[in-house]
């Protein structure tokens, strides 16, 4: 298996959608109105501390996920790099390509110097809480969230 990344380009978004829609926890999330994909793809695009990635296989994509670096001072000025939306096309899973795009995200996060890497997964992705400590992260915090 040939995995290869890169940054997502504007007509990549359809198929990210698409792959971030596909799963019961994604399909069972309210809709969001009023929100321009597009601009928010724009805005990833041109920060620097953000990169949209897409794993491709001869020339497919199979994968997808964002890194966002964030400079703090609670671990002493060291940046931290989080993980999320990730995501494997639904033909191409328990094939190793999730844990490659893993793999090469924390090998992103230490070329940036990042000191930490993180991610938060729903608590109903029984799945992908044993694939993330299969990997070496450890359930260190409780999350929480505020719709509004």
């Amino acid at each position: 298996m040939s995995v290869s990344f890169r940054t997502a380009r504007r007509e990549d978004v359809p198929a990210i959608l698409a792959m971030l829609d596909d799963d019961a926890v994604a399909a069972a999330r309210e809709p969001v109105e009023g929100i321009d994909v597009m601009a928010a793809f724009e805005a990833i695009d041109a920060d620097p501390r953000n990169e949209l990635i897409v794993a491709e296989e001869d020339g497919q994509m199979v994968g997808t996920f964002q890194l966002t670096f964030i400079p703090g001072l609670s671990r002493r000025g060291a940046e931290r790099a989080q993980i999320e939306a990730v995501r494997v096309a639904a033909p191409h899973r328990n094939r190793g390509i999730g844990r490659r795009m893993m793999e090469w995200a924390v090998e992103r996060a230490r070329e940036r110097g990042c000191r930490l890497v993180q991610l938060t997964t729903d608590k109903a992705r029984h799945d992908a809480h044993r694939f993330y400590a299969s990997l070496g992260f450890t359930p260190t915090h409780e999350g929480f969230k505020l719709r509004i």
